[in-house]
């Protein structure tokens, strides 16, 4: 079993003289991973980048690429899906769509997120793509997009109903980073995977979330179960304490009370070990000289958003150091000085500081004219 804490993080505790707190020593599923939203940082990995069916866990890329579409305008929420032929023959979870019922995408949207609907996933697809094909090559593309390097996908719904299905495969580590995409890009979808009962059809059809975690761990807000004969049973678990965000994914637990415990497991050792700090920056002014704006702003190149093991959290500091001034002209982005954040006497990252904005240099008019403005003060 593989544990990593990763090392630039190690380091800093262990330079700081800090106890290093154990991760667990495994889990129960043959792959899992422990990932900060915010940062990315992987905070424990066990066999995660081994190539897994995922089962219906596939659907965080299937609502990844709705939310996208509703996002760039290509489909609203309110818009009506028709149920095609194919869409209604989806077997496993599902909301028994009747061939040419329409229900309107945000329905589809909540019965994916909520109760793992294969229908409405194959109906949304076709009604993006125009074809279930056609979607899963969008997801594939979107996989690799996102580094996804361990990743392909044969169908939107994760089902093993074909022989192809073999070939559909994804690692704890992909998962992971297709999840942070979801819930970064597109928050809104936690309005939908935090449901715990819900109904659609008019209240006629009721829905019930897959994710226990929902009810049962305080902080939980998503994200999606899976499970198959063949993959097992799966979770990618999104929770958030005190402004931390983790994403807790396991592959092939054996019984759907492993999956949440593993997760639970996870999530538990991250609240209980590490915090993440976001250090306050005052807005830093730097002399333009021959500009055509007296001063330009620097600002941080990079969120200066930062984990660190929870006895850190309140020993941060930040120390600025910026040039004396700068001679026009000024890019956008030109570096002005260095963010430096410390913890006690142990530096934690140095972030250049540059141009928020640019600043032109004074034409020979322009300095003429303020030449003369000078002189006609002078003489008052």
């Amino acid at each position: 079993m593989k544990r990593i804490v990763p090392l630039a993080l190690l380091v800093c505790l262990v330079v700081s003289g800090l106890p290093v707190r154990a991760a667990p020593a495994s889990v129960a599923a043959k792959s899992a991973i422990l990932m900060d939203a915010a940062t990315g940082t992987i905070l424990y990995e066990q066999n995660s980048h081994e190539p897994l069916a995922p089962a219906s866990v596939t659907k965080v890329m299937t609502l990844l690429l709705i939310f996208q579409a509703i996002d760039d305008g290509k489909i609203r929420l309110t818009d009506m899906v028709t149920a095609s032929e194919s869409a209604a023959a989806k077997g496993g979870s599902q909301v028994y769509l009747k061939v040419g019922e329409t229900m309107t995408v945000e329905d589809m949207v909540k019965s994916i997120a909520v109760s793992s609907a294969n229908d409405c996933a194959c109906a949304m697809a076709e009604h993006i793509s125009g074809s279930e094909e056609a979607f899963v090559a969008a997801m594939n593309q979107k996989a690799k997009d996102l580094g996804m390097e361990d990743t392909h996908f044969v169908n939107c719904t994760g089902l093993d109903d074909s022989p192809e299905a073999a070939e559909h495969l994804t690692s704890a580590h992909d998962i992971a980073l297709m999840s942070r995409a979801l819930i970064r890009d597109h928050p809104q979808v936690l309005g939908y995977t935090q449901i715990w009962m819900d109904t659609i059809r008019d209240g006629t059809f009721g829905l019930s979330n897959t994710n226990k975690l929902i009810r049962f761990y305080p902080g939980a807000t998503g994200l999606k179960t899976g499970f198959t004969s063949t993959a097992g049973y799966c979770l990618s678990a999104t929770a958030q304490r005190e402004g931390l965000e983790l994403i807790a994914v396991v592959m092939g637990a054996e019984t759907s009370r492993d999956r949440f415990a593993a997760c639970k497991q996870l999530l538990d050792y991250g609240f209980a070990n590490y915090a993440l700090v976001s250090p306050q920056t005052d807005a830093a002014q730097v002399p333009v000289r021959l500009g055509t704006a007296k001063t330009v702003e620097a600002v941080p190149a990079r969120d200066p958003q930062l984990l660190v093991d929870k006895a850190q959290r309140d020993q941060v500091s930040t120390e600025t150091k910026l040039e004396s001034a700068v001679t026009a002209p000024v890019s956008q982005g030109q570096r002005l000085g260095t963010l430096t954040i410390r913890s006690g006497d142990q530096v934690l990252a140095q972030i250049p500081l540059v141009a928020k904005a640019p600043v032109q240099k004074l034409t020979f008019s322009q300095m003429f004219a303020i030449i003369l403005r000078h002189i006609a003060m002078a003489r008052r």
